[in-house]
C-alpha cells in the first residue's frame, strides 16, 4: 500500500487519492494501538511514565487517534470506490488533494499539541488553540473548523462525481448517508455550560456518527466489496442495503436513548432507548448471510470451483459481519437495558463494549478495503492471503476479542463490589480497583493488548508485501 504513486496502476485520481487516505490512516491505527498499550501498561504500574506522559493524555490521543484513523479510511474508501461506482473519472480532484494535506497537517499539529501541552488551565483561550475536553472530539476548535471545511471539499467531490456519473444502489445511499455523516459533526462545536445539555448534544455526534450514519456507511462498503471480491449480486446486495437504512436509521437514531438514562431526560428513553439499540447490527449480517448463501448454492449447482478475487480482504469483511453482531449487538445488549445499565454505566463493560464494536463493526471492514486499496494499486486479478495476512488477522482478532473478555470480567467485579455491594461511592470505586479480579483482569487486558498490537505488525508487513507477491505469482 505504501507503494510510490508513480509505479501503481490505478485508474485515475479519485483512486490514487484514496490511496493516500489508507496510507496516513495505517499510521495512525499503529499509533492508537501504541497509546493503548502505554495505558493498558498503566493501568497495572500507576508508576510507569508519571508526569512524562500521563495516563489522562495516552487516553485521550488512543482514542482520539481511533475516531481520527477510521475517519481517513472511511474517505480513503468512498473516493476509491466512488470513480469505479459511478464510472467517472471524478470531480474537483485536484482540490481534494488539498483537503486531503490540509486535514493530515491539522491533525498533526493537534496530536503534537495534545502531547505536549497536558496541563493548564480551561479557558476560552485553551478551547480555541489547545483543547475543547470533549471525549472522542477533543480537538481545539480551530482544528474543528478545518475539519468541516475538508469535509465539505470531500462532499462536494462525491456529490458532484455522483451527479455527473451512473447512479447506482450503493451510491445513492453513500451520498445520502455522507450529507448525514457530516452535519452531525456539526451538533458538537457549540459551547453549552449546563452538562446535561452538553452531554445531550455530544451524544448526537458521537452516538449518531457510529451507531447510524457509521454503520450504513459500513453497509455500502460491504455491498461494494462483496460485489468485487466474490461477484455478489447487485439486486441482493442493494435490497439488504436499503433494509439496512430502514432499520439503523430507525433504530440507531431512536437507540440513542439509552445514551439519555442519566442525564436528566425524559423517562420513557428508557424503554425506547434499550429496545431499538439492540436492533443496529440485524441487517448488516442478515446481506452477509444471505449473499453467502446465494454465492455458495450457485457455484454448487454450476460445479465450478469458486474464486474469490481478494483473500485476506474477504477474510477482513466476513469478520466484520460477526464481530459488528458480537461487539454491537451482544456485548451493547449486555448492558443496554436500564435496569442493568444502573449498574453498568462508567465501569470496564462499557469498555468492553467500546473495543470490541469498533472492532468488529469498522476496523474490520476499512482493513479489507485496504487490502482492496493494495489489489487496485498493483493491478492484480486475483489476491491470495500469504502467513503474514493469516497471521495478521489471527492475532489482531484473538488480542481484541481477549481484550475484550479481560475488561468484561474487571466490569463484573465492578458492579458486584463496587456497585451492588459498597453502594457505588467514591471509596467504593478505590476499592474495586484494588481487588484481584481487577487487577488480574487488566493484566491480561495488557497481555492481549500485546499480542493486537504483534498483529498489527503483521498486517503493516502484508500491506507492504503483498501486492508485490501477488504481481510475482500472476506474472
Amino acid at each position: 500500500m505504501l507503494i510510490n504513486m508513480k509505479s501503481n496502476h490505478l485508474a485515475n485520481d479519485g483512486q490514487k487519492l484514496g490511496l493516500m487516505y489508507f496510507r496516513v490512516a495505517i499510521i495512525l491505527f499503529g499509533a492508537q494501538l501504541l497509546m493503548g498499550l502505554i495505558a493498558a501498561i498503566q493501568f497495572v504500574y500507576p508508576s510507569f511514565l508519571f508526569e512524562l506522559f500521563d495516563f489522562s493524555v495516552a487516553r485521550m490521543v488512543h482514542i482520539n487517534a481511533l475516531v481520527v484513523w477510521m475517519l481517513f479510511a472511511m474517505i480513503g474508501s468512498t473516493y476509491y470506490m466512488l470513480t469505479d461506482e459511478t464510472e467517472h473519472e471524478g470531480v474537483l480532484m485536484g482540490l481534494g488533494k488539498l483537503g486531503f494535506w490540509v486535514l493530515t497537517a491539522a491533525i498533526a499539529v493537534v496530536v503534537l499539541v495534545y502531547i505536549f501541552v497536558q496541563i493548564g488551565p480551561g479557558t476560552e483561550q485553551t478551547i480555541w488553540l489547545i483543547n475543547e475536553g470533549r471525549e472522542y472530539i477533543e480537538a481545539p476548535r480551530w482544528a474543528d473548523i478545518g475539519i468541516v471545511v475538508v469535509v465539505l471539499i470531500f462532499y462536494a467531490n462525491v456529490f458532484l462525481t455522483f451527479m455527473k456519473g451512473k447512479k447506482t444502489g450503493i451510491m445513492t445511499v453513500m451520498v445520502a448517508n455522507l450529507l448525514a455523516l457530516a452535519g452531525l459533526y456539526l451538533a458538537g462545536m457549540f459551547f453549552t455550560d449546563n452538562i446535561s445539555m452538553d452531554q445531550y448534544w455530544w451524544w448526537w455526534v458521537i452516538h449518531l456518527w457510529v451507531e447510524a450514519t457509521w454503520e450504513v456507511f459500513v453497509g455500502t462498503l460491504a455491498a461494494y466489496a462483496l460485489i468485487k471480491f466474490i461477484g455478489a449480486k447487485r439486486e441482493v446486495v442493494e435490497m439488504w442495503l436499503w433494509i439496512e437504512v430502514l432499520m439503523l436509521f430507525g433504530s440507531g437514531v431512536l437507540g440513542l436513548g439509552h445514551h439519555y438514562f442519566w442525564i436528566g431526560t425524559p423517562e420513557y428513553w428508557w424503554e425506547i432507548g434499550a429496545l431499538f439499540s439492540a436492533l443496529e447490527p440485524v441487517p448488516l449480517i442478515a446481506m452477509f448471510v444471505h449473499v453467502l448463501y446465494d454465492w455458495a448454492k450457485e457455484q454448487g449447482e454450476s460445479g465450478e470451483k469458486s474464486v474469490i478475487k481478494n483473500g485476506p480482504g474477504m477474510a477482513w469483511i466476513v469478520t466484520n459481519a460477526f464481530g459488528n453482531f458480537l461487539g454491537a449487538g451482544i456485548w451493547g445488549f449486555f448492558h443496554t437495558l436500564p435496569q442493568v445499565n444502573i449498574y453498568t454505566h462508567g465501569t470496564q463493560f462499557t469498555s468492553a463494549h467500546g473495543h470490541l464494536s469498533f472492532f468488529g463493526a469498522y476496523a474490520t471492514i476499512l482493513i479489507g478495503m485496504m487490502y482492496m486499496g493494495v489489489q487496485g494499486a498493483y493491478g492484480v486479478e486475483r489476491m491470495k492471503a500469504t502467513f503474514n495476512s493469516k497471521m495478521a488477522i489471527f492475532l489482531i482478532t484473538f488480542g481484541v476479542l481477549g481484550m475484550t473478555i479481560a475488561l468484561t470480567i474487571a466490569g463484573y467485579e465492578q458492579v458486584l463490589v463496587e456497585r451492588a455491594e459498597l453502594g457505588g461511592g467514591w471509596q467504593a470505586y478505590f476499592t474495586a480497583q484494588n481487588l484481584p479480579w481487577y487487577i488480574q483482569a487488566q493484566v491480561w487486558r495488557l497481555v492481549m493488548g500485546v499480542v493486537t498490537f504483534l498483529g498489527f505488525v503483521y498486517l503493516l508487513l502484508d500491506l507492504l508485501t503483498i501486492g508485490k507477491k501477488a504481481k510475482a505469482a500472476e506474472a
